[in-house]
């Protein structure tokens, strides 16, 4: 396996929607939709959004600002062959989200239990629709970018295996293989940083093993 670092960005849990819920897809979303989420709470006097969504700078942050740093501070290989962006649930979605919006920048995307959902509900919620919508039109080429994505089938796992399904159908479509596109099934595995951690190996050998 080639040699890597791992830089963890400090994430603040009440801001986590308003930081990773990616921009672009969620403005493909009915106007009256988005106002309602905005409007949504995570808990009883507590919004689901903080703040408006700022996924857009929270990315641009890590490219212009982050990136360069650890760049300068760290022997690196710079270019996006070397570069994975990764993290879970909400994280799986700003990972996927940076691959799409800076192909240059990130050769790889490891995302491990995708919050296709947005929320904690598939009654009546349009955002994974729009998720594969945005997907359809950025997925960058396979030639030069690698995908990792992950899903358990308990908690709040349960609601992702027939979105990750429509998710591995436009990947397939987009003309990603083995060699460049993994799903992995954890059956019985739940949303938690236990279950994340003991597969955690896995993307790395795939990002990173030769």
């Amino acid at each position: 396996m080639q040699p890597f670092i791992i830089v963890g960005i400090h994430n603040i849990s009440v801001e986590r929607h308003a930081n990773y819920f990616p921009e672009k897809p969620f403005n493909l979303l009915p106007e009256s939709f988005q106002k309602e989420l905005l409007q949504g709470e995570r808990s009883p006097g507590q919004k689901l959004f903080a703040h408006k969504i700022d996924s857009d700078n929270y990315l641009k942050f890590i490219v212009t600002e982050l990136k360069p740093y650890i760049d300068e501070k760290y022997s690196t290989r710079k270019s996006p062959e070397f570069t994975a962006i990764g993290g879970a649930s909400m994280g799986g979605l700003i990972s996927i989200y940076a691959l799409c919006e800076y192909p240059k920048v990130f050769g790889k995307a490891l995302c491990l239990s995708t919050h296709w959902p947005g929320i904690w509900s598939l009654e009546n919620n349009p955002i994974p629709d729009a998720f594969i919508q945005y997907l359809k039109a950025n997925l960058p080429s396979p030639k030069s970018h690698k995908v990792y994505f992950d899903y358990g089938d308990q908690t709040l796992d349960a609601l992702y295996p027939t979105l990750q399904e429509k998710v591995d159908a436009v990947m397939t479509e987009k003309g990603y293989t083995a060699k460049n596109w993994m799903t992995v099934y954890d059956k019985g595995a739940d949303h938690s940083e236990k279950a994340w951690a003991k597969r955690f190996a896995t993307p790395l050998k795939f990002a990173f093993g030769k």
